[in-house]
C-alpha cells in the first residue's frame, strides 16, 4: 500500500538526548520547584514514577491526564488536585531549563519539512505523558514548531502510551489512514518498533539508540536521517 504518511517520535529522535539524564535533570528541576509547596524530592519522584505506570496501562477509556492525576491523588490525598496550578506553572516557565539536557540536530528539521515537501502527512508520536505545554516545548528545541505536525499526542488528546499498539492504531485512526499507509520513525526498538505488530513501517534512528531488550536489530530499517530520507524516496 502506498505510503502517505511519516509519524516521527519526538525524544531521542528528532530532539537528540540521552533518556535516563534527562529524565534525572527534569526530575531535580521539578523538585526544586516544588520542594517549597512541601513535596519530599524521593516521594515526589517515586510518585511520578507510578502515575506515568498508571499511564503505560492505561486502555484508552480515560485521558492519561486523568489517570496520572487520579494516581497522584491516591498516594498524597485528593488535596493535591489543588496544586495542579503549581505543576503547570512548572511547566510553563521552570521546565525550559531543562532543554540545556538536549541536544540539537538540524537535520531533525530538515527531515520533517522535505517529507512534507514529498507531499506526505507528518504526525508526532511522541510518548504522550507530557502535557501540550512541554510537549510544545519540546518540539521548539528541536527546532521545529507544533504547527508543522497534523497531529501531536499529549497526555490530555489520547489515552494509551507507547508500546500499546493500541496508541497506534488510535493515531491513525484519528490521521484517517489504515496502519499500513504509514511509517514510524524512532530511536526505541520497544515503544517505537512494536507499531510494525498492527501493519506500520518502521525505520529505526541509531543516532541515540535505545535497546534495553538488546533486541536485534538487523532486522529493522535503520539508520541517520539521510538514509531516512533515501528510504522514504524509494517508497512513495
Amino acid at each position: 500500500m502506498k505510503l502517505t504518511t511519516v509519524l516521527f517520535d519526538l525524544d531521542g529522535t528528532l530532539l537528540p538526548m540521552d533518556n535516563d539524564a534527562f529524565t534525572k535533570g527534569y526530575f531535580k528541576i521539578l523538585a526544586a520547584k516544588l520542594a517549597p509547596h512541601g513535596y519530599e524530592p524521593g516521594q515526589l519522584v517515586d510518585a511520578i514514577w507510578a502515575g506515568t505506570a498508571a499511564m503505560v496501562k492505561n486502555d484508552g477509556s480515560q485521558s492519561n491526564e486523568e489517570v496520572f492525576w487520579k494516581k497522584f491523588a491516591s498516594i498524597y490525598g485528593e488535596k493535591v488536585l489543588a496544586d495542579k496550578p503549581l505543576f503547570d506553572e512548572f511547566y510553563e516557565n521552570d521546565f525550559c531549563a531543562a532543554k540545556g539536557l538536549c541536544g540539537m540536530n538540524p537535520k531533525a528539521a530538515i527531515a520533517v519539512h522535505t517529507v512534507k515537501e514529498m507531499g506526505l502527512q507528518v504526525a508526532l508520536a511522541t510518548n504522550p505523558i507530557f502535557p501540550t505545554v512541554a510537549t510544545q516545548s519540546r518540539i521548539r528545541w528541536s527546532g521545529l514548531e507544533p504547527e508543522d505536525f497534523a497531529l501531536y499526542t499529549t497526555y490530555e488528546n489520547i489515552g494509551y502510551c507507547k508500546p500499546s499498539p493500541d496508541y497506534y492504531r488510535e493515531i491513525a485512526r484519528r490521521l484517517g489512514v489504515v496502519p499500513e499507509q504509514c511509517l514510524m520513525v524512532g530511536n526505541d526498538v520497544t515503544e517505537d518498533m512494536i507499531s510494525e505488530t498492527i501493519g506500520m513501517r518502521v525505520f529505526l534512528l541509531t543516532d541515540c539508540l535505545i535497546n534495553k531488550g538488546r533486541k536485534d536489530i538487523n532486522q529493522y530499517r535503520r539508520g541517520s536521517f539521510d538514509q531516512l530520507l533515501d528510504y522514504i524516496r524509494k517508497n512513495i
